[in-house]
């Protein structure tokens, strides 16, 4: 009887060693298994219009456009954009942003631009900055980051900027002492 019970021990040990061996998942197989899979859509010669109230706010136009559906929602335009902002009353521009590169953040309404972005109205006074969130709920534009204003007779420059999107005021955050006084007839940006 002793001869018999050694065997199904053994059996027995054997059959967990091996069912532990098979339950042993390479990691980077679990992993990818689980990982969740990005959905981005593309799109090329985006033309797209903004209303509100049923009265045009803005158009933009841009080249390229990826649209990510993740965690984050949000749009990239990652090889330029343009947007022409109107005014209320009438379908006239009332001022223009440029950028090498922006990004809407879907859930927050907000749109952050970056690279030599440049904005202008129609009187001609010009922002130039690297960095630049337009927040849509509000209207308005924001930076922490250098600023240089460009107006007919003068050139501004600063730290940090907030304006309505119409770019008719603006106030910097903290302004150096560096001001240009250009002579009229030689103004260039």
């Amino acid at each position: 009887m002793r001869q018999r019970r050694v065997p199904s021990l053994l059996a027995a040990f054997l059959t967990i060693i091996s069912l532990s061996y098979s339950c042993v998942n390479d990691v980077d197989k679990v992993n990818a298994f689980f990982e969740k899979k990005l959905g981005v859509d593309e799109a090329r010669n985006i033309e797209s219009y903004m209303s509100q109230a049923g009265k045009m706010k803005a158009k933009l136009t841009a080249p390229l456009m990826l649209r990510y559906q993740d965690t984050l929602p949000r749009v990239e335009f990652p090889n330029t954009l343009h947007v022409d902002f109107y005014t209320d009353s009438t379908h006239a521009i009332e001022s223009q942003v440029d950028a090498h590169y922006g990004k809407y953040i879907e859930t927050q309404n907000k749109v952050f631009l970056r690279d030599s972005v440049r904005v202008f109205n129609v009187q001609g006074d010009t922002l130039h900055c690297q960095e630049l969130w337009w927040d849509q709920t509000s209207g308005k534009f924001t930076t922490d980051k250098p600023v240089r204003i460009y107006r007919k007779d003068l050139i501004l420059f600063g730290e940090g900027l907030s304006a309505p999107q119409d770019f008719k005021t603006f106030e910097i955050y903290h302004p150096t002492n560096s001001i240009i006084r250009v002579p009229a007839g030689q103004f260039g940006d």
